[in-house]
C-alpha cells in the first residue's frame, strides 16, 4: 500500500465549529501531539516515509491531511493533484497550502470547476488498491454533481469512478465505512449505503467484510493498511477475524482526541506513493 505519506502536525489542532455528530470539547492538546506523534511513528515502523506540511495558525482541521487534494499519477500526464472544494469555509482555506506543496515538488495541478458544487479529497475519494479505479463518496460533504465533475476529468485519464451514496451521517466520508484491504478485500459498514451503493461494492470487490455500526463510529473502518499492518484504533473480535483471514496484523493507534472532530488514522495521512 503506501510508501510515502503527508501529514500535518497538530499544532493549531482544536474543534471550534460543529461539522460532524462527533465533534465535542475539551481537547486534550498535549496527548493530541502524543497521538499524533505514535501514529507518525507507527507508519515509519510499516516502513512508510512521512513528509510534513507547516501547520497553519487558525485552521484547526489542517491535520487532516486526506481531505484537501486528491493524489493520482497517469500515465498521460504523470503525478498530479485535484484540488477539494470543502463544504465549511474555514476548512475551504486549508487547500491553498496543500495545493502549493505538490506544486513545489512538481505535481501537475487539475482544477476543476466546482462552483456550487464540492468534493472533498481522499476523505471521499479512495483508489482501489490497483489504481484501476475510485470509489467516490457522495450525500454529507461532498457532492454528487462534484463527483461527476470529477469522474469526468478521471475518465479521461484512463480511470472509471464509481459513486456511492453515504446515508448515515456518522458516515459522513466514505473513509469512515470503506476501507480497501487488498485488490480483492475491504472492510464496509453497509448501513452507511443506500441499496444502489452497495450492489456498486457487492460487484466491486470479491470479498466485503461488514462491520458493526458500533465499530464503525470507533472509526475502525477509518484504518490504513502498510505492509501487512493494519493500524487501527481499536480492536473487536470480529476485526481479529477479519484481519486474520486477509493476512493483516493489527497496529493500535489511539486516537481518541482527534475523534472528538470525528477523524482517526486515515484521516490523518495524504498517500503521495
Amino acid at each position: 500500500m503506501p510508501n510515502t505519506v503527508l501529514m500535518c502536525p497538530p499544532t493549531f489542532f482544536d474543534v471550534r465549529e460543529r461539522k460532524n455528530p462527533y465533534m465535542r470539547l475539551p481537547i486534550d492538546h498535549t496527548l493530541a501531539q502524543h497521538q499524533w506523534e505514535n501514529l507518525r511513528r507507527s507508519l515509519e515502523n510499516a516502513g512508510v516515509k512521512v513528509e510534513t506540511i507547516a501547520p497553519v495558525k487558525d485552521l484547526e482541521d489542517m491535520v487532516f491531511a486526506a481531505n484537501q487534494v486528491f493524489v493520482g499519477y497517469s500515465d498521460k500526464i504523470g503525478k498530479f493533484i485535484v484540488p477539494s472544494e470543502m463544504r465549511y469555509i474555514i476548512r475551504q482555506k486549508e487547500v491553498p497550502f496543500y495545493v502549493d506543496w505538490f506544486r513545489e515538488r512538481g505535481y501537475k495541478i487539475i482544477a476543476l470547476d466546482l462552483k456550487g458544487e464540492y468534493l472533498e479529497g481522499h476523505g471521499d475519494l479512495l483508489w482501489h488498491p490497483d489504481r484501476s479505479k475510485i470509489w467516490a463518496g457522495y450525500g454529507f460533504r461532498s457532492t454528487l454533481g462534484g463527483v461527476k465533475k470529477f469522474a469526468e476529468r478521471m475518465e479521461e485519464l484512463g480511470f472509471p469512478v464509481i459513486p456511492l451514496e453515504l446515508v448515515d451521517d456518522h458516515c459522513y466520508h466514505l473513509d469512515t465505512c470503506l476501507c480497501p484491504l487488498n485488490n480483492d478485500a475491504a472492510l464496509i459498514y453497509p448501513g452507511a449505503y443506500s441499496a444502489d451503493a452497495m450492489k456498486q461494492l457487492r460487484s466491486g470487490w470479491k470479498r466485503l467484510h461488514e462491520l458493526s455500526r458500533d465499530e464503525a463510529v470507533q472509526f475502525i473502518g477509518n484504518g490504513i493498511v502498510a505492509n501487512g499492518r493494519y493500524i487501527t484504533p481499536r480492536m473487536t473480535d470480529n476485526l481479529k477475524r477479519i484481519l486474520e483471514a486477509e493476512g493483516l496484523s493489527p497496529v493500535l493507534v489511539d486516537t481518541s482526541e482527534f475523534e472528538k472532530s470525528g477523524g482517526s488514522v486515515f484521516c490523518m495521512k495524504c498517500v503521495i506513493e
